[in-house]
């Protein structure tokens, strides 16, 4: 089994920044690609941001030239460094990782994390 823990969401007034992180654990051969994803109250979950194994980076056109993605191989971690954060910005924010597992190296698995709240707010 596999498993994605987020972290670093909270409170930040509208221009300030937050950093997110998701681990993942478990029996875990190799990640391909990680991504972040967002849903606010009453919309449907969003892609913000992908990288791949790589670490060839895709973005949200809302999230271009504020947010970055970026991976940490030897931790099977990835981050999102979130600048001139908005209001609109305001969601929980889910990891997903496409993952290889041990016991079944032919074969990928999409895994989510439990999400992490953010709120722009002044």
């Amino acid at each position: 089994q596999v498993q994605l823990v987020e972290s670093g969401g909270g409170l930040v007034q509208p221009g300030g920044s937050l950093r997110l992180s998701c681990a993942a654990s478990g029996s875990i051969f190799s990640i391909n690609a990680m991504g972040w994803y967002r849903q606010a109250p009453g919309k449907q979950r969003e892609l913000v941001a992908t990288i791949n194994s790589v670490s060839s980076t895709n973005y949200a056109d809302a999230v271009k030239g504020r947010f970055t993605i970026s991976r940490d191989n030897a931790k099977n971690t990835v981050y999102l460094q979130m600048n001139i954060l908005k209001p609109e910005d305001t969601a929980v924010y889910y990891c997903k990782a496409i993952v290889t597992p041990v016991q079944s190296m032919t074969t990928t698995f999409q895994y989510w994390g439990q999400g992490t709240q953010v709120t722009v707010s002044s």
